[in-house]
């Protein structure tokens, strides 16, 4: 069984910044993408980011140039940078892993407040 727990979620002002945190029960050789997705309140599961086995990475256009996907295969963990933090960033949001040939697997979420 996958686990991934998530960490940094949190309330901040607006404009300001938060880190997430996803780290994988499994090693990265299993692991295929890794990404974040955002569900506010009476709205879809969207993207966020994502980043691939090899490095790629792929953003959603309301968080271009302000949020960074990155991973550390050694910690087994991905991380998402969010600055210049929106009020309509608020939402929960949640870690997700594809494992090579498998499934995907889901973080439990983290809330994320912006107030403003």
């Amino acid at each position: 069984q996958v686990q991934l727990v998530e960490s940094g979620g949190g309330l901040v002002q607006a404009g300001g910044s938060l880190r997430l945190s996803c780290a994988a029960s499994i090693t990265f050789f299993r692991i295929n993408a890794m990404g974040w997705y955002r569900q506010a309140p009476g709205k879809q599961r969207e993207l966020v980011a994502a980043i691939g086995s090899g490095g790629s990475t792929n953003y959603a256009d309301s968080v271009k140039g302000r949020f960074t996907i990155s991973r550390d295969n050694a910690k087994n963990t991905v991380y998402l940078q969010m600055n210049s933090l929106k009020p309509e960033d608020t939402a929960v949001y949640y870690c997700c892993l594809d494992v090579i040939l498998g499934a995907r697997h889901w973080g439990q979420g983290t809330q994320v407040t912006v107030s403003s």
